[in-house]
């Protein structure tokens, strides 16, 4: 019988790769915390009609890309293909709105489509996100674009490009969509085979198409932008003022719709050149109108998410996180020794040292090679004459200085022990 693997679509994150997602997890809880922004976690599965709803059962996402299936009650669940339908039916249930004032929100986990597996993005994918509830104003989109910008330049993030869009509220868009379809009646049978089903069904998605031909026939296509109201004209030229007082340099992108349904307003993407044709590390825009479509109350709210998987490629070229360093390799050998040494990790480690302690039980020689390949500042080693001695031998691995004390001579000294270690670190 064969081993068992990952499925298709998914990945293990393993250690050597995990310490890139902390420190990425680290920087933007950090920074969301500045912010007074809040976390939230919600369940990776819901009801299948929260995303029919939220996100839209003409959309790709619902149509094509989500787990559903139904469980042993017999209702229909999906797993989460994306966080805001989640944190908005949160919101919704336990009354956020009531609280007064703007909740603001943020969420880390994974999310699920039925893709086809390429770089940066799987069938499992992971993204962190915030969402922004009760505020019209445009400093909310302009605050929320302000921080996901500063994650990713807190990170070393380079070669950056935000592209900016306004969709206009659903009057507007009924108004584009209109002169788009028949802009591109006549081009029907030239179009892709998804842009042809779209032009019925999702006929914005189209901008969105990656076909050559499809965007050669674009190119004369009607501008959102000349269909917006005055109201919505206002509204964007005010986030495009704010990010300009924020120092935020930004490209206007009209063929830029977002592929999910609740949108309103302002849309927009950060890019990548380091990522070639999968380039959008983040994206989000105003959704103003789905509290209500999920039963709650008529609230304003504008949100984004970043894509873990490919940020973590972006952090890789640009760095090599080493490993977690480590204060002490224990080595010990010989059952009264090895127990002892037991004793002597642990009350190291309440004292705020880090202590790989070596479990193989094999030959000093080989336990020396793990400690030299550790990447620890010292060695303790414990064998039977330490033990009955109840002494220790500290080598530092940098110079191979070694000298004996004893056991409680070791624990009596831990302020001289710390300074002695960044003093190792330092010269090694």
């Amino acid at each position: 019988m064969g081993s068992i693997q990952a499925t298709r679509g998914t990945r293990d994150i393993l250690p050597n790769e995990i310490r890139y997602w902390q420190q990425v997890e680290a920087v933007a809880r950090d920074i969301f915390g500045k912010a007074a922004y809040q976390e939230i976690r919600t369940p990776i599965f819901e009801q299948t009609s929260l995303f029919e709803r939220g996100i839209g059962e003409a959309t790709d996402v619902v149509g094509k890309e989500m787990y559903t299936f139904r469980d042993r009650g017999d209702r229909s669940i999906t797993l989460r293909p994306e966080g805001t339908a989640g944190v908005v039916r949160s919101y919704i249930e336990h009354g956020l709105g009531t609280q007064g004032g703007v909740q603001r929100l943020w969420y880390c986990g994974p999310m699920f489509r039925y893709e086809r597996p390429q770089a940066g993005r799987q069938r499992q994918f992971h993204q962190i996100g915030v969402e922004v509830l009760g505020s019209l104003s445009p400093r909310a989109d302009a605050e929320a674009i302000a921080i996901a910008t500063d994650i990713l330049k807190t990170l070393g993030l380079k070669n950056l490009e935000l592209n900016l869009n306004s969709i206009g509220d659903p009057s507007d868009r009924a108004r584009f969509r209109e002169a788009l379809v028949a802009y591109l009646t006549p081009y029907k049978n030239e179009l892709d085979e998804d842009s042809q089903d779209r032009l019925t069904r999702n006929p914005l998605r189209i901008l969105d198409s990656k076909d050559a031909q499809t965007q050669k026939i674009l190119a004369n296509a009607p501008s959102i932008l000349d269909y917006l109201s005055p109201d919505s004209k206002t509204r964007f030229d005010q986030v495009q003022n704010l990010l300009t007082a924020l120092g935020i340099a930004y490209t206007i992108n009209a063929r830029l719709v977002r592929g999910l349904d609740y949108y309103t307003h302002t849309v927009f993407e950060i890019q990548s050149a380091d990522l070639g044709a999968q380039a959008t590390v983040c994206a989000g825009g105003r959704y103003d109108g789905l509290v209500a479509e999920l039963g709650g109350t008529d609230t304003p709210a504008v949100g984004w998410a970043i894509g873990m998987e490919r940020l973590i490629i972006l952090l890789q070229q640009l760095q090599n996180l080493s490993g977690e360093t480590i204060d002490f390799y224990l080595i010990s050998r010989g059952e009264q020794a090895e127990a002892q040494a037991l004793v002597l990790a642990q009350t190291l480690r309440h004292h705020h040292f880090s202590v790989e302690l070596d479990l193989s039980g094999s030959a000093f020689g080989k336990q020396f090679k793990r400690a030299d390949r550790s990447g620890a500042a010292a060695c303790l080693i414990l064998g039977d004459a330490e033990a009955e001695n109840q002494t220790v031998q500290l080598k530092w691995l940098a110079t191979g200085t070694q000298q004996a004390l004893s056991q409680a001579e070791l624990l009596a000294t831990m302020d001289k022990l710390h300074q002695q270690i960044q003093t190792a670190r330092g010269n090694h």
